[in-house]
C-alpha cells in the first residue's frame, strides 16, 4: 500500500485543480456519469461502505484502489473527513495508481490483489 505522505500531495493537487470527487454519494454519481477515472478508499472504511462502493465500481468498470490512509489522515489532507474519493482526471489517476494498491473487483468480497 501507498505511504500516506506519497499520496497526500497528489490528492491535495487534485482537489485544487477541481478534479477530486469526495464522499460516497458524489463518487457513486461520478462513476455512473463516467467522470471518475478511479476510486480510492481509506484503510479503515466500514465493510458495508466498502462493499457498496466496490459494487458500484464493478458495475461501472471503474478501477478501485486502497490506500494506507485512515479517515483522519484523509481529513487532515482535505480539511474534512472522507472515506471515499474519486479522481476525475486520467493523468492524475495514472500518477496516483502507481502509489496505490488495486482491488480486484471480480471476487465476492472484493479482496485485494
Amino acid at each position: 500500500m501507498a505511504k500516506t505522505s506519497d499520496i497526500t500531495g497528489l490528492i491535495t493537487i487534485c482537489r485544487r485543480a477541481g478534479k477530486l470527487v469526495m464522499g460516497m454519494d458524489e463518487v457513486k454519481a461520478a462513476c455512473r456519469a463516467g467522470k471518475a477515472c478511479g476510486v480510492i478508499t481509506v484503510c479503515d472504511l466500514s465493510p458495508k461502505s466498502f462493499k457498496e462502493i466496490a459494487f458500484t465500481c464493478a458495475e461501472e468498470t471503474v478501477p478501485l484502489y486502497k490506500t494506507d490512509m485512515t479517515m483522519d489522515d484523509m481529513g487532515a489532507a482535505l480539511g474534512k473527513v472522507y472515506g471515499i474519493i474519486a479522481i476525475a482526471d486520467k493523468g492524475f489517476m495514472k500518477a496516483a495508481a502507481k502509489k496505490l494498491t488495486p482491488v480486484r473487483l471480480d471476487d465476492t468480497y472484493c479482496k485485494e490483489t
